[in-house]
């Protein structure tokens, strides 16, 4: 009866880390998602309908026409009605609340499906050793990305009509911060189901140059959606007609034209991804030398994907859908080479 009692208490129980690592592809599926809700938010102006943080309350959507005007009213209140969308049906509000609404309400659920889990693993004692501080800053990320993205909204009620592109940026690569090591952790914890002596992947030298050049693309990618630098022009490869576009304003300066010219960062970001494409199809090559074939040709597929995708989104005028599909497959790349630089350091380590 002692014996039977004792193999069923939490501090009997084996870690799992398949089945964790199952878990953390789940949110890292999640967090794709609401990165994709992120650029309709951002593409339709939705991000400023909700003028209130309320983590409890603002669950509900408002539930009557009563509810419904209250909301509209407080919209009313702030700049980007009044400068531009003044004259705003209640039915046009409604549609733009739904976004962030929905943005809000995912940010939530990956939050609860970090917390929750983490809670019951580490009382069944299923965590493998090591891995319960990795698993706990990953779900304070959440927390974190939750609160820059009320920063982000708040730059937007005062005195500007949109908001912050710097504080868009910091919403949008820490999600994909949290995706990649979602990503990574998972990576760990299916070799470690694999081999119980199997360690932690390490970064290598290569590993953290690709990161680098990809994180140049990714900031000067938010900073385009966060300027509406994407409507500066709509051919490909010339800019209007330029290949270095007409219209860049260097009067405040090179530092403020390289962080808020419109059509310096669309220049930018278009020519710095043949870049990160270079650098990711180097580490495609040196994982298929190394046999790694299926990360190889995931990473060539994706890349050649976006790389199509992004041309499309220009010449398309930024078309809603094919904007979207470029900012999702942007997050699914992020992914991919998280595990591609994962499988990188597993030799090293």
């Amino acid at each position: 009866m002692t014996h039977a009692s004792t193999l069923s208490s939490p501090a009997a129980r084996q870690p799992r880390p398949a089945v964790l690592a199952r878990w953390l592809w789940a949110v890292a599926l999640l967090v794709v998602i609401v990165v994709g809700v992120g650029g309709i938010t951002r593409l339709t102006e939705s991000g400023l309908s909700i003028t209130e943080w309320r983590p409890v309350s603002g669950v509900l959507p408002p539930l009557n026409e009563a509810d419904w005007i209250a909301e509209f009213e407080k919209y009313k209140q702030i700049p980007e009605y009044k400068e531009i969308n003044l004259g705003m049906t209640l039915a046009g509000f409604k549609a733009i609340f739904f976004w962030e609404w929905l943005h809000r309400i995912l940010g939530r659920v990956v939050g609860m499906a970090m917390i929750v889990p983490l809670a019951w693993y580490a009382w069944r004692r299923a965590i493998p050793a090591g891995y319960g501080g990795r698993l706990l800053a990953l779900t304070s990320l959440v927390g974190l990305q939750g609160a820059i993205g009320w920063w982000m909204v708040a730059s937007g009620l005062e005195y500007r009509v949109d908001v912050s592109h710097f504080r868009l940026a910091a919403h949008l690569l820490t999600a994909l911060f949290l995706l990649a090591g979602l990503v990574w952790t998972a990576r760990d914890l299916d070799a470690l189901a694999s081999n119980a002596a199997e360690r932690p992947a390490r970064l290598t030298g290569t590993g953290l140059t690709v990161i680098a050049i990809l994180f140049v693309q990714l900031l000067l990618g938010a900073w385009v959606a966060g300027l509406n630098a994407g409507f500066v022009a709509s051919s490909w490869p010339l800019m209007n007609d330029h290949f270095v576009p007409e219209g860049i304003d260097w009067a405040r300066g090179a530092w403020m034209a390289l962080t808020n010219d419109p059509f310096l960062l669309h220049f930018l970001h278009r020519w710095w991804s043949w870049i990160a494409a270079l650098a990711l199809l180097l580490v495609a090559r040196t994982l298929a030398g190394r046999g790694a074939r299926r990360e190889a040709g995931l990473l060539v597929v994706v890349v050649a994907a976006q790389m199509l995708l992004g041309i499309w989104t220009v010449v398309s005028g930024v078309s809603m859908w094919v904007a979207v599909a470029h900012q999702v497959v942007g997050a699914i790349l992020v992914a991919i080479a998280a595990a591609a630089l994962h499988r990188l350091g597993r030799a090293a380590a």
